[in-house]
């Protein structure tokens, strides 16, 4: 059961172009936001459309794929991690932000 912990797993489309950093020794960072969608029928009848958005983060090799491949509206499926960090603002205001750390992605679609 140790490989069921912390385990996340998401299809959807690519929000926008890949955030891209590169530091110094050349590892890549890939910063990405991903929409999942969600269809379902409310207790009127009526089809309702949900979309999540989710923040993703993806270290070496697999920054360097979503790079070369990854563009704004492509479909991907990504595995991952969920992982909390926290930061003060420029104005000394403390932000929270909950990401996806990848671990496997695939490239799905044209």
């Amino acid at each position: 059961m140790n490989a069921l912990k912390n385990k996340v797993q998401l299809i959807g489309h690519v929000g926008q172009e890949p955030e891209i950093k590169t530091f110094e020794g050349g590892k890549k960072l890939a910063n990405i936001t991903l929409a999942t969608n969600e269809n379902y029928t409310n207790n009127k009848g009526e089809k309702v459309e949900q979309t999540e958005w989710h923040r993703i983060t993806a270290w070496g090799k697999l920054a360097d794929l979503i790079d070369k491949y990854v563009i704004k509206g492509k479909e991907i499926a990504i595995e991952g991690k969920l992982t909390h960090r926290s930061y003060d603002d420029k104005d000394g205001n403390k932000r929270y932000i909950t990401e996806i750390v990848v671990t496997d992605l695939l490239l799905l679609g044209k």
